[in-house]
């Protein structure tokens, strides 16, 4: 597809996506507006690029749909020069408007996972749960994708005051979270319930009645 057709379809999921969903973040639509998702995707691959659903990657792994990008970008509240701790970077999508936004981020990223190349992005490859605490404390927790529970080992990474969005499983359905870290503890409200990936490395821990 040529260039023209990607700002094309860009515009579009824009228009269908992003505004009919409760992106109204001026800011958060301009950016994916102009981040090119397209050199983020696979080449098999880049013809589902704006489609409203997760895109499949190499190991299990997937995309998540450009709502919830969107969605993640809005409750996160950027301001320029944050530290931004984002957890599953995947192909670094979502890095990238992080970054355009004026973040500071550190990127975490399993071992053997997808290339990633964004500049002004730190990345570190290792446990996802294990988040990157030499760069601690972080002013925002961006999980891009579905866990169980927050990690104490991230949350312990928080500056206090620090905004978290991710998406938490709750019987078998994802719901966008969004919350803040307050006097050492961690508060999380869900905001919708919405199709996102599900990340590895982050089971609840088991609870046993007698």
């Amino acid at each position: 597809m040529s260039e023209q057709t990607y700002s094309s379809m860009r515009t579009a999921m824009v228009e269908s996506q992003l505004r009919t969903s409760d992106v109204d973040d001026q800011r958060v639509i301009a950016v994916m507006a102009r981040v090119p998702r397209e050199d983020y995707v696979p080449a098999e691959r880049r013809a589902m690029t704006y489609i409203d659903r997760p895109i499949p990657l190499s190991g299990g792994r997937a995309l998540n749909a450009p709502l919830v990008t969107g969605r993640l970008l809005k409750e996160a509240q950027v301001d320029a020069g944050d530290k931004v701790l984002l957890i599953g970077a995947a192909t670094g999508y979502s890095t990238a408007p992080l970054a355009e936004m004026g973040a500071q981020v550190t990127a975490v990223e399993e071992e053997g996972g997808p290339e990633i190349a964004v500049p002004g992005v730190t990345l570190v490859r290792g446990a996802l749960a294990a988040g990157a605490p030499d760069g601690a404390p972080y002013d925002i927790l961006f999980i891009d994708g579905a866990v169980e529970e927050v990690p104490a080992a991230l949350v312990q990474q928080l500056a206090d005051g620090a905004r978290v969005v991710t998406g938490i499983i709750d019987r078998g359905v994802t719901r966008l979270c969004a919350g803040r870290m307050v006097g050492g503890a961690l508060g999380l409200s869900s905001l919708a319930d919405i199709e996102m990936v599900a990340l590895p490395g982050f089971g609840a821990a088991k609870t046993f009645t007698f």
